[in-house]
């Protein structure tokens, strides 16, 4: 998934704004929705997608770590799932004004 968002601990990121791709694992059985091929008995992408649009779009946020948090933390929250992994970067990083390629924290929680 790919956004424009505010997040950063500098100013001009908080105030230029950069893309932000966000890579998720969702884990969960799956064995019920397989057999049915039913929306209903699984998760809805797209009902995932628009939670974590939100949550990236909202409140701007200084570190990637809080934002994965706030992110795990909804998903776990929200749908049925037992661990989710996610891995936002941050593309177009640059440092002391040197392309640096990108920037990304990975995490993995769980409700187990």
């Amino acid at each position: 998934m790919k956004f424009f968002a505010y997040h950063g601990v500098h100013p001009y990121e908080k105030k230029n704004g950069q893309n932000f791709i966000v890579d998720l694992e969702l884990y969960a059985d799956l064995s019920i929705p397989s057999k049915s091929d039913n929306l209903n008995q699984t998760i809805d992408y797209s009902k995932v997608y628009e939670t974590v649009k939100r949550i990236i779009e909202q409140d701007s946020k200084n570190l990637l770590e809080s934002l994965c948090e706030d992110i795990s933390k909804t998903l776990l929250e929200s749908f049925k799932i037992d661990a989710v992994r996610i891995k936002i970067k941050k593309p177009d990083i640059k440092l002391s004004g040197n392309e640096m390629g990108y920037a990304a924290i990975e995490i993995f929680r769980t409700n187990l």
